[in-house]
């Protein structure tokens, strides 16, 4: 893939002019081959930003959840709601219930919104997401990915049921990899099966190809000394080229990125554009 053009269009902060910020993650890509929307976002930063951002969801070839969460689903509504619906691709638990349940706090439930749901259901083609998937040429989803570190967890008290009983395995969380001739580009969702983990997961699926950029949520918020150490050795590892680090990175996490690979880690938070040619 020769062009691209990746545009944050939610982020959990908008430091330019008058767009909107909201905790969630939303991503425009721009290909030779299409446009593609890369997670929606929580509910109205979507709607409110791209048209200032001079982009228009509703012509989006098609819509990639990263998992099923309501900071990542809660705006498709903005796309779902018209005549002509893209297509959506995920794995089938990401319609599935979610719960967040930490030490002493109530459960709460933090899937996909019933209103969303029920209308990805009745409007959209679902096209579920198990293997490694080509949307366009060049561009592809993770589809389920393997938990092979023994360091790595999915980051936080996350559950698949309103007691709190059932951890989520997340076997919904996927990334999107893009081919482009100085490397892949990651985009990553929240990474809850592990940014090392995801990483490790796209060198084989692209036969050891360099990676050229990793953008988006590693969910290290929670993360200890111990995980961020071996985190840390694991990406100097792979060689990344560049990091963008977001949405729920975690502040100390961003902070240990940019001391360890200075020069190689970039803002990109709501408005920000990244372009590669050639």
């Amino acid at each position: 893939m020769k062009k691209l053009r990746i545009t944050v269009l939610v982020e959990n902060v908008a430091p330019a002019g008058d767009l909107m910020a909201e905790h969630g993650l939303s991503v425009w890509i721009e290909s030779g081959h299409g446009c593609y929307l890369f997670d929606t976002g929580q509910d109205l930063a979507l709607g409110a930003n791209a048209p200032k951002l001079g982009i228009t969801p509703a012509m989006a070839d098609s819509v990639i959840l990263s998992h099923g969460h309501y900071d990542h689903t809660g705006g498709l509504h903005h796309v779902l709601g018209l005549e002509k619906c893209p297509p959506v691709y995920a794995h089938p638990d990401a319609f599935e219930p979610k719960y967040a349940c930490g030490p002493g706090r109530v459960p709460h439930d933090i899937g996909m919104p019933h209103k969303v749901k029920d209308l990805v259901k009745s409007r959209a083609e679902i096209r579920p997401v198990r293997v490694p998937t080509e949307v366009a040429d060049g561009l592809f989803i993770t589809g389920p990915i393997p938990r092979r570190n023994d360091y790595e967890d999915s980051g936080g008290p996350f559950f698949a049921d309103a007691e709190c009983t059932v951890p989520d395995e997340f076997r919904d969380d996927q990334a999107v990899f893009i081919d482009t001739p100085g490397g892949v580009v990651v985009l990553l969702g929240c990474a809850h099966a592990g940014v090392v983990n995801t990483l490790e997961y796209i060198r084989e699926l692209t036969a050891g190809s360099r990676i050229r950029a990793v953008m988006g949520g590693m969910h290290l918020l929670s993360a200890g000394p111990v995980r961020m150490d071996k985190t840390v050795a694991g990406l100097k590892d792979l060689a990344v080229q560049e990091f963008y680090p977001f949405h729920c990175t975690g502040r100390e996490a961003v902070d240990r990125l940019y001391r360890e690979f200075p020069q190689r880690c970039f803002p990109f938070s709501t408005g920000t554009v990244f372009t590669l040619e050639g």
